[in-house]
């Protein structure tokens, strides 16, 4: 890898083994089926960007366990699957969104129902802040998303070459310079409970630019157990001097597939918190990459995962410290019950030149039951030698001690038990600074471990 340049955007480049040429023509026959009905909205420099980011997907193929980075996950349902893309938005009313929304106050709600812009539902105000659907600006001509979106094809990322190829809308958020905001922006992603398969592949693009500060929601949610597949994308900019706090809430059903990845580059003297809470879903995976750009850069990484039955979740993040005094904290805490599944792959990179660099990573899992099934790796990758970093990792089951002496003191082993897997937990939801989540995380806890 380049020690000494800037760090990259987005996901790191991984080899792939090419899958059954049934999956790949499957993906080729709907991407044509969009153009000849319609569906595929844009304008005709889109065109040629989509063709090469769907020849880009069809020379890689489904990341396979054959790839070191997805040895432990296998994508084999979703290629296998029979996905369509909606034509349009699905009837769903505003109170079902706003009973899926973890926040009580929004400074404004952007809403996509099967990955379709649904304007009746959103709630967007256009100031210090813009907020636009992503078709618009693209069908507006903007040049500087054009530039940008010119160079997607090139990504070195089968599913990020399948976004392109695919995307039909997303966020485009640009917090203007200075602004401070005190209410967060949620993004709302809903998949309905149709009988057709669908697949949406949602594009955001924030920028936060220099001494602006933002609280920013991305909210996923199912309102069925109907079988759908989300390939998510956002892409971050943290400008000088800038605060962002991002949180990514993944609630889906019980046969949803979520791919997602979120890629942010901080600059000098910038600082963002992301943190990623997964609730449920048939197979999830987060990608989260993080390149500290500038000096004095700061990035605190928090995760939170809740898993039974069959669920599979697998969370990759790297943090890129490519300047000197950068800093980061990580810590992402798993519950398994059932026969549940949870890969953990948390990279740390020190470039040559990142000298005074500051890194902290820990992964802690907890399973309760015999059957459940974590793969954690924690990695140092670092080229400069004036740096403070370390990094660890545990898999156990409920401290013996801490249950003698809570059942010592007249609690019943079953209480006893969700005490301590609900205190596990809290300690990530505590670090929630957004009020209103924070509470509604914390009844969820309650209720998901059924104790008073």
């Amino acid at each position: 890898m380049d020690q000494n340049g800037a760090g990259r955007r987005g996901p790191l480049i991984s080899v792939f083994v090419m899958q059954s040429q049934p999956s790949i023509d499957r993906y080729t026959a709907l991407f044509k089926q969009q153009y000849a009905n319609g569906s595929a909205r844009g304008p005709e420099w889109l065109l040629p960007i989509r063709e090469a980011a769907l020849a880009n997907f069809r020379e890689r193929g489904f990341p396979t366990t054959h790839d070191e980075d997805w040895k432990y996950t296998s994508l084999d349902r979703i290629a296998a699957g029979d996905f369509q893309v909606a034509r349009g938005p699905a009837s769903v009313s505003l109170d079902t969104v706003l009973a899926h929304s973890f926040v009580a106050a929004v400074h404004a709600r952007i809403v996509f129902v099967d990955g379709c812009y649904a304007p009746e539902l959103s709630s967007v105000t256009n100031s210090e802040v813009r907020i636009e659907s992503l078709a618009a600006v693209v069908l507006r001509g903007d040049a500087v998303l054009r530039e940008r979106v010119s160079s997607w094809p090139g990504e070195q990322n089968s599913l990020l070459a399948l976004n392109t190829a695919f995307v039909n809308d997303g966020a485009v958020i640009r917090v203007g310079r200075g602004c401070r905001l005190g209410q967060p922006i949620e993004l709302m992603f809903v998949a309905t409970d149709g009988a057709t398969p669908l697949a949406s592949h949602p594009r955001n693009l924030v920028v936060c630019e220099a001494g602006s500060e933002a609280p920013i929601v991305e909210n996923y949610c199912s309102l069925g157990d109907g079988k759908y597949f989300t390939n998510s994308v956002t892409d971050m900019l943290v400008e000088a001097d800038a605060i962002v706090d991002h949180y990514c809430v993944e609630r889906e059903g019980a046969n949803g597939f979520h791919v997602n990845q979120l890629a942010v580059e901080v600059a000098r003297n910038g600082r963002l918190t992301a943190h990623t809470v997964t609730l449920g879903g048939a197979l999830v995976r987060n990608d989260v990459h993080v390149a500290l750009n500038g000096e004095g850069a700061e990035c605190t990484l928090n995760g939170l995962y809740l898993l039974d039955g069959q669920q599979h979740v697998d969370n990759h993040t790297e943090i890129d410290h490519a300047q000197p005094h950068t800093s980061s904290r990580e810590l992402y805490k798993g519950i398994l019950s059932g026969a549940a599944h949870a890969v953990f792959n948390g990279k740390i990179v020190v470039r040559r030149d990142a000298q005074k660099t500051d890194a902290r990573q820990t992964n802690k899992n907890l399973l309760l039951s015999e059957n459940g099934v974590v793969n954690t790796k924690p990695q140092l990758e670092i080229y400069a030698d004036d740096v403070k970093c370390s990094h660890g990792s545990t898999i156990g089951q409920l401290d013996r001690d801490a249950l003698f002496y809570l059942r010592s003191r007249g609690i019943g082993s079953d209480d006893a038990r969700s005490l301590l897997s609900y205190a596990f937990a809290s300690d990530v939801v505590s670090r929630i600074r957004i009020a209103s989540m924070r509470e509604r995380l914390d009844e969820y806890l309650l209720q998901r471990f059924g104790r008073n």
